[in-house]
């Protein structure tokens, strides 16, 4: 009886240490993922401004594409009417 509450001890001192491993290499890969996520974060920050300032970009060629669209049907318009 007491041989066999010794293995089972031994055998739960083993999975004990096997447990910790594994709570270990977790804890490991944790932080490895937090990092990438503060390196993530830190990139995401920096493309906002570019992403920003190509916006208004955007929208300024889209405005000048509608000046131009506007100038050349007022051409067309001017053209058929002296023809």
């Amino acid at each position: 009886s007491s041989q066999q509450a010794l293995e089972q001890a031994r055998a739960a001192a083993e999975e004990l240490e096997d447990l910790k491993t594994v709570a270990k290499g977790l804890e490991e890969e944790n932080s490895e993922l937090r990092r990438q996520a503060r390196q993530l974060v830190r990139g995401l920050a920096s493309l906002l401004p570019q992403n920003q300032r190509l916006l208004a970009e955007g929208h300024g060629l889209r405005e000048q594409i509608q000046a131009l669209a506007a100038e050349t049907a007022d051409l067309e318009v001017s053209g058929s009417s002296h023809a």
